[in-house]
């Protein structure tokens, strides 16, 4: 087995997050709040950490603040970590335009690299809902002598457009990488699929530091769209299968190879109700693997009175004579009488009003709901006062209801 300790974790977390830009206005995709204490970011770091990595480097960019204070907050001081696990990296000073890309911002931290002289460098994204156990990819890349592994899953052709789709051989060496096609033909095994990259790579460091310079030389900035494509012609690429990935302590019931791109308001709402139940999709609490997140040390939920379905409710939450059906509750959320919460997400410091009833409704940080609101029930209405997903879920932006004087 390769030893994950000459392996170089760097986490690129820069993203932006267009598509969730109902909640990404104020803060990075990385640090969109998930479940009842964790941000997306965790499930990279914990997967790392897990994996055995004691060396980090995470690179960030836009709006970055709310992301710096929970990783400080969370992965600074725990008593599990390594000394120093993760190392914040924003553009250099120096840097015009920050970062201009995946590769761009790596090149730009090429020095991290050198200085390491790991055997290899795991470059991975931020921004997605899964487990994975790093060394399992390590050793297909080296068994199969892989100058770069890509870890893939299979996703519907018609969504291709959102991925780094590629083509392989019968011994998954990549033979086409193309980002984000509008069209693509399905894998030989299976028609109705392609095979997209999980944005999740795995370089030996030789060839790493040879390709960057050479890309920026030529001006290119991105791996999925420059760096990738180009290496397939001359470099041995290798599609690491994340079906084959096996995380100790998964149940049975919970879904093979779990991997969500929450990309999107319904991709992000539907991933919560993924962890919801008593035999879950996708399980928050396997000890074996846990996905770590705040380690705030909040007053404990307060249950004075109600009905509460497939719910999670966090720490310093009061639920008062309140239904929750599929619901999920952050920090200090107050619930008052009546309230009602069908398939909803509630995010820190909001008060849900006396007799309020929210369906599929996102409702971002510090709002207080006014008693008797109704919201997710008239679409036409939601949609002159908030943002509406494809799907019907409706987004309350951070501190839209203000508090009453």
């Amino acid at each position: 087995m390769a030893s994950i300790h000459k392996t170089l974790g760097i986490v690129l977390a820069g993203g932006q997050g267009t598509r969730l830009h109902a909640l990404t206005h104020e803060r990075c995709k990385p640090a969109v709040p998930f479940n009842g204490k964790h941000r997306l970011v965790d499930f990279v770091l914990s997967n790392l950490l897990n994996s055995g990595l004691t060396s980090v480097h995470l690179l960030v960019q836009y709006q970055a603040q709310s992301l710096v204070e929970h990783v400080r907050q969370a992965w600074s001081s725990a008593p599990y970590l390594p000394p120093h696990f993760v190392k914040l990296v924003p553009p250099a000073p120096t840097s015009e335009h920050g970062y201009l890309g995946t590769s761009d911002a790596v090149w730009q931290n090429i020095r991290l690299i050198e200085e390491a002289a790991p055997d290899h460098v795991a470059v991975f994204g931020a921004d997605h809902v899964y487990r994975m156990d790093l060394r399992q990819m390590l050793d297909a890349h080296v068994r199969n002598r892989a100058d770069v592994t890509v870890a893939t899953v299979p996703v519907p052709c018609e969504h291709c457009s959102g991925f780094g789709i590629v083509e392989t051989d019968a011994q998954l060496r990549i033979t086409d990488f193309r980002e984000k096609p509008q069209q693509t033909r399905g894998m030989a095994s299976r028609a109705t699929h392609a095979l997209a990259s999980m944005g999740n790579y795995l370089f030996s460091t030789e060839v790493l530091l040879r390709e960057l310079r050479r890309g920026a030389e030529a001006g290119e900035t991105d791996f999925g769209t420059h760096l990738l494509p180009r290496l397939v012609k001359g470099h041995r690429l290798l599609a690491y299968d994340f079906a084959e990935n096996q995380v100790p302590g998964t149940h049975a019931f919970e879904e093979p190879a779990y991997w969500r791109d929450v990309g999107t308001i319904d991709a992000y709402f539907d991933a919560h109700l993924d962890t919801l139940g008593v035999q879950p999709r996708f399980r928050m609490t396997n000890p074996q693997w846990p996905i770590y997140g705040s380690q705030d040390a909040s007053e404990s939920a307060q249950i004075e009175a109600g009905l509460i379905r497939r719910s999670v409710v966090g720490s310093g939450c009061v639920v008062d004579g309140a239904r929750l059906d599929h619901a999920t509750l952050r920090r200090a959320v107050h619930l008052q009488p009546g309230a009602e919460l069908d398939h909803c997400i509630v995010m820190d410091r909001c008060v849900i009003g006396a007799g309020a009833s929210l369906r599929r409704v996102i409702v971002d940080q510090d709002n207080h709901v006014p008693p008797g609101e109704r919201i997710g029930h008239d679409e036409a209405y939601d949609r002159m006062r908030f943002h509406v997903s494809p799907s019907g879920v409706v987004v309350v932006p951070r501190g839209h209801f203000r508090r009453p004087a």
